[in-house]
């Protein structure tokens, strides 16, 4: 199937990172996924200014920041992290890069989970553990120094589909009160219905196989049929009311780019607001493969930007 035009200097990134790991992660490449992502566990924190917390709730390991010298009596905007890894791989320190760069732009505090992996745990762990720590957080604003008024999900990639669907559970279980959800080339539906999920194959950044392979890891051999939880895949949401304002933000040529518009488009049609990014010829986690193109640094400062206007407007 034809697909969009990749930037060129994307094109010449993905030799290396293909060399690395294919596009078409199949079961057995699981484990190769985990060691790359576990050997890049994120930045050193103590080369940045933060003061940093570990705790954990239940089975899920919790990792708090707060702005080094910040004034605990003043309440800061929170933000709760939802890693990326296609629900197989990552941890709370995956992802952090976006964190700090957040950080620094909006003084906030952040707790980011490490929720339980597919395929060992199956849903609805991933997401319970999701929920669970943002619920502790809700249980915590005033001893974490959070205004309850200025509260945000977010996540990449699974990490984004996770953060979907904790701001749905939210929404459907009284709480805590969500201002925004920062949804970032977000996995959201099993079905692989749209043009863009099965377009790419041994191309790119996460092709239709590796999505199959993540989604079959997920919900086993009910992905793609009936009855998949909306807390599962929030594609498959009937009512998307109520929830807190949207970014949403993906590349023009991966698997997810339908899903995520049609995502944002829903939020609109049931009265939301959102604000849809699609960067022209991305792949899916393009400003980490090539972070110094200038698309990239626009992508980065628009997250920043949406954060800034949200928080602190």
């Amino acid at each position: 199937m034809p697909h969009p035009p990749f930037d060129p200097l994307i094109s010449a990134a993905l030799v290396a990172v293909n060399a690395a790991l294919p596009a078409s992660v199949t079961p057995g490449l699981i484990g190769r996924l985990r060691e790359l992502t576990a050997a890049r566990p994120g930045p050193d924190l103590a080369g940045h200014p933060v003061d940093v917390m570990e705790t954990q709730v239940g089975e899920v390991p919790l990792l708090v920041l707060r702005p080094a010298g910040a004034d605990p009596a003043v309440p800061l905007p929170g933000l709760y992290f939802l890693h990326g890894g296609g629900l197989m791989a990552g941890s709370n320190r995956t992802g952090l890069d976006w964190v700090l760069e957040w950080m620094a732009a909006v003084p906030m505090v952040v707790v980011s989970a490490g929720y339980r992996l597919a395929p060992e745990h199956p849903h609805p762990t991933p997401v319970e553990d999701g929920y669970a720590g943002l619920r502790w957080v809700g249980d915590h604003l005033g001893e974490l120094g959070i205004d309850p008024d200025r509260l945000v999900v977010a996540g990449g990639s699974a990490g984004g589909g996770l953060a979907a669907a904790t701001a749905l559970l939210a929404r459907d279980r009284g709480g805590p009160a969500l201002r925004g959800q920062l949804l970032v080339c977000p996995m959201l539906d099993d079905r692989a219905a749209t043009p863009s999920s099965t377009e790419l194959v041994g191309e790119g950044v996460w092709d239709r196989i590796s999505n199959a392979t993540a989604w079959s890891a997920l919900l086993g051999d009910a992905a793609g049929g009936e009855g998949v939880s909306p807390y599962a895949a929030p594609s498959r949401a009937i009512d998307l009311s109520g929830l807190p304002e949207a970014f949403v933000e993906v590349g023009a040529v991966e698997t997810y780019r339908d899903e995520a518009v049609a995502y944002a488009s829903r939020l609109w049609q049931a009265g939301g607001q959102a604000e849809l990014h699609v960067w022209p010829g991305a792949c899916h986690g393009f400003d980490e493969i090539v972070p110094d193109a200038p698309m990239s640094r626009e992508a980065r400062a628009s997250r920043v930007n949406w954060l800034r206007r949200l928080l602190t407007g």
